[in-house]
């Protein structure tokens, strides 16, 4: 089972990724591949989801814990499999889909390609109420805590005698590497700046 891929974005595709580490290139199924835009041919870190099935092995991309939790959770509930979850995740509307799931709002779920009526019901049936582990708040605290890890290494960049402009080149490309450390985030940093 793979946590995440921490590697170069050697290519982005109409609905994949492939992340080259070390000479190796890992297709990664990805919502919305061209997001990653500015960081390709760049150090990313992508967290996956491995998914076996009797014909293949799939590895599915995210760029946060909190975008895999509820793939996770799709792919759990009957008639939602890894393309349904995926099509849903490409939205970039998460909190209007966790709403719609609180509120029972079937017509803003069946919207989803692969979602029929049937299909949001059961939705609505197995994850009503399995949310609160996602609340708002704990995702404005990843971020905001991920968001003081860059700022952190920018300081320490700048201390060290980067100037703004070349820490601002980089900028979008640590940004998008989602470093858990300032340790983590000075060493994507420093691959970035010596390219």
């Amino acid at each position: 089972m793979y946590e995440y891929l921490n590697g170069e974005l050697a290519h982005i595709l109409p609905t994949a990724i492939v992340v080259d580490v070390h000479g190796v290139g890992y297709q990664v199924v990805f919502a919305n591949p061209y997001r990653l835009q500015d960081s390709l041919k760049k150090q990313i870190k992508v967290l996956v989801q491995q998914v076996v099935r009797e014909d293949s092995i799939t590895l599915y991309g995210f760029i946060s814990s909190e975008e895999r939790e509820l793939f996770q959770r799709l792919i759990s509930v009957s008639g939602i499999g890894p393309k349904s979850a995926m099509s849903i995740l490409a939205n970039d509307d998460t909190e209007g889909f966790v709403n719609a799931v609180e509120s029972g709002n079937v017509t803003y779920l069946t919207k989803f390609p692969g979602v029929g009526k049937k299909t949001a019901q059961q939705i609505i049936l197995d994850l009503k109420g399995k949310f609160e582990v996602l609340p708002e708040e704990a995702t404005k605290a990843v971020v905001s805590t991920n968001q003081a890890t860059l700022e952190e290494a920018k300081e320490a960049l700048l201390g060290l005698g980067y100037s703004a402009k070349e820490i601002t080149k980089i900028w979008n490309s640590l940004e998008a590497a989602a470093p858990s450390t300032t340790q983590e985030a000075l060493k994507v940093a420093f691959k970035l700046l010596m390219k």
